[in-house]
């Protein structure tokens, strides 16, 4: 039995671009980037080869300036579906050695990999798994080591592509604490100007800042990124951690900065459709409506309403989505916009709120219930049941990484 945990996390390297890789092998070697609308030239680059980084095409660079710094980059549109099934084979094999894999992206995840001892050394196992995955699939992946998720995942970013690196807790005085905070897994670009200003430069000077000092500037993420940065995560490999959601939304990169209202309005109702379609797919419904506004400079904003009654109608979601945007929209020329539906419960947990609309609206439908019933006894069947499609999942493409609908596939 191993003396504490030993947990892997996987990150595939440039993975959509890997898949493209996979798919056509002539593209190996070749500076290839993958983009959404690549015939606009303000198309956004999503992920790219190392080969076109070497020539500086960086993700979320217009496609523009990036054909301007690697004249001669391959631009793909992303195909997402190709992406999931490939994502779900990679699972696969991460399940075959332990049953506690978490999926945190399409393309990374955790293993718990401490009673597999029969398997070898964790150096063993992660070796052959890597092999397995580039021989198999034809993606390469790195991989951390580490007795838990923060140090774990912070170890595979070490080294790419084809990394595999450990990192110990007694290691990480010599090794983590000399690196920038920004570079801190947990740390996004906000909290790292608020750490600044309190003289917070490295990993080390954060875990060595006095505890109280940061949670009156950070909150309880103050203790607790103080607790990472000293090696201290506690937290399980769960494989039903997917399956906990909070909020299910959509966003979308305009095909070029627009003020144009109406424009507006019809992306917002595309995003509400899209928010709607994969609340119903959950069986779910949210009472807080979040929107979020990117303008042409990069600056983003978001604001959200909490509402009394929990909701799941796309009608419902756009007129407060619509309501924020009049609201809090400042004129310039927008970029992105992104709908959220947050504090979501499953319908199954909450009680009918049959207030005054609900029953107005409830009762509305009895009469439709009892024609179906009538026309159902006449012809056999309900005429106007709608068979769910397998079609409408290929369809409904994740715009981003986030979008975890589909991270328990690798179980069925």
């Amino acid at each position: 039995m191993r003396k504490g945990r030993v947990i892997f996390h996987i990150d595939m390297n440039c993975f959509y671009a890997s898949v493209e890789m996979a798919y056509n092998p002539e593209l190996k070697g070749k500076p290839l980037a993958i983009a959404g609308n690549p015939e606009e030239r303000k198309g956004i680059i999503v992920t790219s080869s190392y080969e076109a980084r070497a020539k500086g095409v960086k993700t979320t660079m217009p496609i523009w300036q990036a054909k301007k710094r690697c004249p001669e980059l391959i631009i793909m549109k992303p195909n997402f579906n190709r992406y999931r099934q490939a994502s779900k084979e990679i699972f696969k094999i991460l399940s075959e050695i332990t049953p506690y894999v978490q999926p945190v992206s399409i393309d990374e995840g955790y293993m718990d990999i401490t009673d597999t001892e029969n398997l070898g050394t964790p150096l063993e196992i992660a070796y052959n798994l890597q092999q397995k995955i580039l021989n198999e699939l034809d993606i390469p992946c790195s991989i951390g080591i580490a007795p838990n998720k923060f140090l774990a995942k912070m170890a595979s970013d070490m080294k790419k592509p084809l990394g595999i690196t450990v990192l110990r807790k007694r290691e990480i005085a010599k090794i983590l604490w000399p690196l920038p905070v920004d570079e801190m897994y947990g740390v996004g670009e906000k909290t790292a100007q608020k750490l600044h200003t309190i003289n917070i430069e490295t990993i080390g000077d954060l875990a060595k800042k006095d505890v109280y000092e940061l949670k009156q500037l950070l909150g309880i993420n103050g203790e607790r990124l103080k607790n990472r940065a000293n090696g201290d995560d506690t937290r399980p490999v769960d494989p039903d951690a997917i399956y906990e959601f909070k909020s299910i939304g959509s966003s979308q990169t305009l095909p070029r900065d627009t003020t144009d209202w109406d424009a507006l309005i019809r992306l917002m109702r595309q995003l509400g459709e899209s928010v709607e379609r994969r609340m119903k797919r959950k069986d779910a419904a949210g009472r807080s409506v979040q929107i979020t506004i990117r303008y042409h400079d990069r600056k983003t904003v978001t604001r959200s309403k909490k509402l009394q009654n929990y909701i799941d109608d796309k009608s419902e979601i756009l007129l407060i989505a619509t309501e924020l945007l009049q609201k809090h929209w400042n004129g310039d020329p927008i970029r992105l916009l992104g709908i959220t539906v947050q504090d979501m419960e499953e319908k199954r947990n909450l009680g009918q709120q049959l207030d005054i609309f609900t029953f107005e609206n409830e009762s509305k439908k009895e009469k439709l219930y009892s024609a179906i019933d009538s026309l159902s006894q006449k012809y056999g069947k309900n005429p106007f049941k709608q068979l769910k499609k397998s079609a409408e999942t290929d369809s409904d493409q994740p715009r981003t990484s986030f979008q975890k609908d589909f991270l328990d596939d690798y179980k069925r």
